[in-house]
């Protein structure tokens, strides 16, 4: 007797990224918001009846993409600053614009605006670092989107907090309010090395270790962060929070550009996570990761857009294609990096950083239903030999036709379900003005 199901996503090609490889004329059955099994579609038919059947007979099916660094409200500074280096632009131009305006409805807003980007584009889950996270908790949850939220830790002090102790409070009573929605994740996120002190880093790997949080951090995005370190304190950055305890399976690296060897055998050596993010590294200046030597020593590396402020887009689809490209150049082999790689960046490597790869990444049976649609039917798409290499290198966010998290659509045939796309866009211009106008 066929088994009952709620949905049958069937499609011309599925990746599921775990197993590698690329199915064709497969079924993917879900139920109760997971994967029930994934076979081929003349089985589903016999095996299994839904009471919901999608055909996708264009459609690349493959799992949600995993943003694994981002700041979403600084949307609505998109743009704002562009064409200066990282220092300019956080002491001239971010940091004086957020001590005027970053208030919870800023952060509500500019994290909804945010939510709806991704979507669109394929991005299922984030990991979000920014102020007020109760306001972008709200925001999660309206969207239905999947997030890993960083609890902001700083020295000095912003209209969220007045010192760092201050910051783990309230980060901390953020997520005790929010521990049981059940698609947010928390983490301590102090800023960077250099701009929290060894006492502030003290109280925040205790904190990490007492309830097993995990810590995303800037890290050696600069060069000059690099040198600044090695002169004050006779270590680059990452080996000073190595010596502070901070290091493990559970400490994220966002950026790590400039690393010595030493950093990558320490990286590998405490089976630390790297989240690379291309196109921000390349708009303010920062350098050219290195993605190949650090994969060769067995270290995750996951990817992530940065903030809308950096980058100025909220696009996975863009930072696969890049992060290829650019690891060919800076190895000088064009078989760096092929597409297949890039994809499990974006998705299982993604999830695997934020400590989420039993739940989302692939699509294998038992985990939660996030699975993406991409439409390769138009004739520039055309011909397709193996849709992993047109993920990466042909088609772009504009081809995602639709988007499922725990087996909830929330984007349909290119259409947001959850969220309004004309409030966005309202939203997002009256920040415009209020900003504008001071």
């Amino acid at each position: 007797m066929p088994i009952p199901v709620d949905l049958r996503l069937e499609a011309r090609w599925i990746v599921p990224v775990e197993p590698e490889g690329v199915l064709e004329q497969h079924a993917l059955l879900i139920d109760g918001g997971r994967i029930v099994a994934l076979v081929p579609t003349a089985t589903a038919e016999r095996d299994y009846v839904a009471r919901e059947r999608v055909a996708l007979p264009t459609h690349v099916l493959l799992p949600g993409l995993v943003n694994g660094h981002t700041h979403a409200a600084m949307t609505l500074l998109r743009g704002i600053a562009d064409d200066t280096s990282l220092k300019v632009w956080l002491e001239q131009h971010i940091w004086p614009l957020e001590a005027r305006f970053l208030s919870p409805e800023f952060v509500h807003d500019g994290t909804l605006i945010a939510a709806g980007e991704m979507l669109l584009g394929g991005v299922t889950c984030c990991a979000d670092q920014y102020f007020f996270p109760d306001a972008a908790a709200r925001a999660y949850r309206q969207s239905g989107m999947r997030a890993f939220l960083g609890l902001p830790v700083l020295d000095f002090p912003t209209p969220y907090a007045a010192d760092a102790q201050a910051y783990l409070q309230a980060g901390l009573a953020v997520r005790d309010a929010w521990k049981h929605e059940p698609r947010l994740v928390f983490a301590l996120a102090p800023h960077a090395p250099y701009t929290v002190s060894d006492a502030s880093w003290e109280k925040i790997v205790v904190y990490a270790r007492q309830l097993d949080l995990p810590i995303q951090t800037h890290l050696q995005e600069t060069r000059s962060e690099l040198d600044q370190s090695l002169q004050s304190h006779a270590m680059s950055p990452l080996a000073r929070l190595d010596r502070l305890g901070a290091t493990g399976s559970n400490f994220i690296a966002v950026h790590a550009v400039h690393l010595l060897d030493s950093d990558m055998d320490l990286l590998a050596t405490q089976g630390c996570q790297v989240v690379h993010c291309p196109t921000s590294n390349l708009k303010l200046a920062s350098g050219l990761a290195p993605v190949a030597a650090l994969q060769a020593r067995g270290i995750n590396v996951a990817l992530g857009s940065d903030g809308a402020a950096s980058n100025n887009r909220l696009d996975l689809f863009a930072e696969m294609r890049l992060a290829s490209l650019l690891a060919k150049v800076v190895t000088g082999d064009a078989a760096a990096l092929p597409a297949a790689s890039a994809l499990h960046m974006a998705t299982l490597g993604g999830a695997v950083a934020l400590g989420l790869e039993a739940s989302i990444g692939s699509l294998r049976p038992g985990k939660q239903a996030d699975a993406i649609s991409v439409n390769l039917a138009d004739f520039q798409h055309l011909p397709c030999y193996d849709p992993r290499s047109h993920l990466v290198h042909v088609a772009g966010r504009d081809q995602v036709s639709d988007v499922w998290i725990g087996g909830e659509r929330l984007v349909q045939s290119g259409m947001l379900s959850s969220l309004d796309a004309a409030d966005l866009a309202a939203r997002a211009r009256l920040w415009q003005d209020r900003l504008q106008t001071g």
